[in-house]
């Protein structure tokens, strides 16, 4: 299984609780599936395996992650959880991910 693979299997089994909070599914965002609330992604597989999450530019920096790059430039509220942190890190980090786009979104 490649990395793609294992952080896609990741997100599946943390979606599992997830996807029981209301206003919440899957959905499609950067060619993968992540997880939204109302239509909003907060949480996402990418090619590499990592999990992307929607946070606050704070947070992000109190937590010591990378920004998410595209086209050679840093996202402002997106970071980088690298699949080697594993599925606890993983959980923790989605759950605030949904919190904060909750809260942001009408």
């Amino acid at each position: 299984m490649d990395d793609r693979a294992r952080g896609r299997e990741v997100l599946d089994e943390i979606a599992r609780d997830i996807l029981s909070k209301p206003d919440t599914a899957m959905s499609r965002m950067f060619n993968s599936e992540g997880l939204s609330v109302r239509g909003k992604i907060f949480a996402f597989a990418s090619k590499s395996g990592d999990l992307v999450v929607k946070l606050p530019v704070e947070r992000i920096e109190a937590l010591g992650l990378d920004n998410m790059m595209m086209a050679g430039s840093p996202r402002r509220e997106w970071a980088v959880v690298p699949l080697a942190d594993g599925v606890d890190r993983w959980r923790t980090i989605t759950d605030e991910a949904y919190a904060y786009v909750d809260s942001i979104t009408p």
